[in-house]
């Protein structure tokens, strides 16, 4: 019998905005464009999830109730957690209802979904540790 193995990979990078000379000192917010650019983080992961990850991991959850034979397996980068916890909560309580069913493997992923074993093994090792 033939298997698949479904492997599910979750990051959303931080955008960096526009940062001027001038805004040295004023403006501590690197990362967060609050305008209507497409460097607004908030936005960014706000559309996301209503289009990909509700939409995909309401869908999981029901098959993996259908279908108790079946596994997937997911790998979450730190800083996809850290702007779905801030600002798209109820995705993390469908990836823990999804945990819950037992069918679902965590991989390691480095926190920055880096290439940082290329340069340097200890920092991917603390990267997927921490």
């Amino acid at each position: 019998m033939k298997s698949v193995c479904f492997y599910f990979q979750v990051h959303q990078p931080y955008r960096v905005k526009r940062y001027r000379i001038f805004d040295v000192g004023n403006d501590p917010e690197y990362f967060n464009d609050r305008g209507e650019s497409d460097l607004n983080n908030r936005k960014i992961i706000e559309k996301v999830a209503a289009k990909s990850y509700t939409p995909t991991t309401t869908l999981l959850l029901e098959l993996l109730r259908r279908h108790p034979e079946l596994r997937v397996s997911f790998s979450f980068s730190g800083v996809a957690l850290e702007q779905l916890e801030r600002y798209a909560p109820h995705v993390i309580d469908l990836f823990r209802r999804l945990i819950e069913t037992g069918q679902v493997e965590i991989l390691g992923e480095t926190y920055y979904h880096s290439l940082a074993f290329f340069y340097s093994p200890a920092e991917f090792e603390r990267q997927v540790t921490a």
